[in-house]
């Protein structure tokens, strides 16, 4: 990719490069401009999250989509698979979803859905990003063809009902007492009102966002307050969804964390035991656990890795015809239902398995016993310390060392700049001295750059 362009469409600090109000400006021309098709009053729907930037980008994206010539619905603070979903809903051209995911409030990010409800190709997104750099002014609207733009009401109530629409009309989730943790994030107001609407007795923590606490200390990457919060008013489940509600991490009633994995696995087998899952297997990415690899194979479904990413997993789930699909981050594709990952629709199907089969989260949520993995991070800012011949050297040797019940995984972040060195296998000790090796020749690669 460019310089604009990561895993999850651009990112980055709040009024620094990439993320300033002059290039969501012309990421607004330049998308405008590509998603153009006939004569017809183009339009665009625009959400965000509840960072304090999201004023600022939003600002300057509608400005530049208006100036493109098209008519732009303003969401407000509302879920990126809420966005994706009201894409196809309201017949619009494009999607924008101003968040960026799981960071703090000081990052923000653009993310972009085609008229499909899908998340752009890198093909596209590269096309964007070529036109970002090249005078877009010379193709942009007359004066008469300049787009509005107006706020829209009703949108939560839409999402609301599509999420509750994916449990069937007869199912309650009465006599659950659910902990939702919203991350004072975009789906504040959606999540608990969906829960609540089903039957639950919902507790609702970190819902009120203030344009500086989104993510921060709660949510899908920082679940402790939730597990307090459960032990607490001995609920059924608590349910950890991110700052834009594409990710979900559930707790169980015992406190304990159940992965983006384990979800998977709970579905997959629930699915293929009802006849509902497509394709003969699953799809998740490099990072997943070989435990789920190995528990799939043991229902004689199989795992499809893609490179990170939940927009690589979608797009190999609809090249193969697969319908469940996801990251052990959290990111849950059901394609049934949504064409991205969705928190909230992901943890009514966790629900659902409860209900139907009567049993305590506890005992539904250990599919499998994870293989030891271990993932370290290593800073960098500039050069390629991968490409060097002794990183490579010790990549060749740690995967030698593993052998065939064993993985590594090492690969730059497509969001912050970071190395992420992965390893795991059945002997703990040595993913642990493998990891430790990776990290420090990286670390001296570095240094020495």
């Amino acid at each position: 990719m460019g310089r604009y362009f990561g895993t999850d469409g651009i990112r980055g600090r709040a009024n620094k490069f990439p993320m300033t109000a002059e290039v969501a400006q012309r990421v607004g021309m330049a998308a405008g401009l590509s998603f153009q098709r006939g004569t017809h009053r183009h339009r665009v729907v625009v959400g965000k999250d509840t960072r304090l930037s999201g004023y600022m980008i939003e600002s300057a994206l509608v400005s530049g989509l208006c100036a493109a010539g098209m008519d732009v619905f303003l969401l407000g603070p509302i879920p990126t698979p809420a966005v994706a979903m009201l894409v196809r809903s309201l017949r619009a051209d494009i999607g924008v979803m101003i968040s960026a995911s799981h960071n703090p409030y000081f990052d923000n990010g653009i993310k972009l859905f085609g008229p499909d409800g899908y998340k752009l190709s890198d093909e596209i997104e590269m096309r964007i990003e070529a036109m970002l750099n090249d005078d877009v002014e010379m193709a942009l609207a007359d004066s008469d063809g300049i787009g509005r733009a107006k706020r829209v009401d009703g949108v939560h109530d839409r999402y609301i009902e599509f999420a509750k629409r994916t449990l069937p009309r007869s199912m309650s989730l009465s006599g659950l007492r659910i902990v939702v943790d919203c991350a004072n994030g975009a789906a504040y107001k959606v999540a608990p009102a969906v829960l609540w609407e089903l039957g639950a007795e919902v507790i609702s923590i970190n819902d009120d966002p203030n344009g500086y606490n989104i993510n921060k200390e709660c949510g899908s990457t920082e679940p402790a307050g939730l597990q307090k919060k459960v032990h607490e008013v001995r609920a059924d489940i608590g349910i950890a969804l991110d700052g834009d509600a594409d990710r979900v991490i559930i707790v169980d009633e015992n406190g304990t964390i159940v992965d983006g994995d384990q979800i998977i696995a709970l579905i997959a087998e629930a699915w293929h035991q009802s006849g509902r899952l497509a394709g003969g297997g699953v799809v998740s990415t490099v990072m997943s656990n070989l435990g789920l690899e190995r528990f799939l194979g043991g229902l004689n479904l199989q795992l499809h890795r893609t490179k990170v990413g939940d927009r690589y997993v979608v797009e190999h789930m609809r090249a193969q015809g697969l319908n469940v699909g996801g990251e052990q981050s959290g990111h849950i594709v059901l394609s049934d239902f949504s064409t991205t990952g969705d928190g909230l629709v992901s943890a009514l199907q966790v629900l659902a398995c409860m209900k139907r089969q009567n049993r305590p989260m506890s005992e539904l949520s250990k599919k499998f016993e994870p293989v030891p993995q271990l993932l370290r991070n290593v800073r960098f800012s500039g050069g390629k310390p991968l490409e060097t011949t002794s990183v490579k050297e010790a990549i060749e040797e740690a995967r030698q060392r593993l052998g065939s019940t064993g993985r590594v995984v090492i690969r730059p972040s497509g969001t912050e700049p970071l190395i992420r060195v992965m390893a795991e296998g059945d002997d703990a000790k040595l993913v642990e001295t493998v990891v430790n090796q990776l990290v420090e020749v990286i670390s001296e690669t570095r240094s020495a750059a």
